[in-house]
């Protein structure tokens, strides 16, 4: 378990991004609480950690404004497994109230998804 135990990323097993000028950085010790009846990573647990991950690289770089995810699109491109995950995201173009950012995330250096969100920036 990580040492952020509260709240929903205390509830999957994991800490809070690092994140600064618009990146942002996880990772994730996956065990079996965290695998689907396959044996591999469940890909609702990859969804949420490129979210999470983005939404933090978003959240550096906003001032006083809170990312909302308007559209999230998640290319799953291998199975992951039990060990550490690495999430890694990009804010890649801002507008006046719209921030594009890509995630990826990877184990023992192999990508497993690609991730491309669109978050909507709401007055904080």
């Amino acid at each position: 378990m990580s040492d952020h135990d509260s709240g929903f990323l205390g509830l999957i097993g994991a800490g809070d991004p690092t994140a600064t000028d618009g990146e942002a950085r996880l990772e994730v010790e996956v065990d079996e609480r965290h695998l689907n009846p396959a044996g591999t990573v469940h890909g609702g647990l990859l969804a949420t950690l490129v979210d999470t991950t983005m939404g933090a690289a978003v959240r550096s770089m906003a001032e006083g404004e809170v990312p909302a995810t308007s559209q999230l699109s998640v290319t799953y491109l291998r199975p992951g497994k039990p060990g550490p995950l690495e999430v890694t995201a990009a804010v890649r173009k801002r507008g006046e109230s719209i921030v594009v950012c890509e995630a990826d995330v990877t184990q023992e250096g192999k990508s497993l998804v690609h991730a491309l969100a669109t978050f909507a920036l709401i007055d904080g």
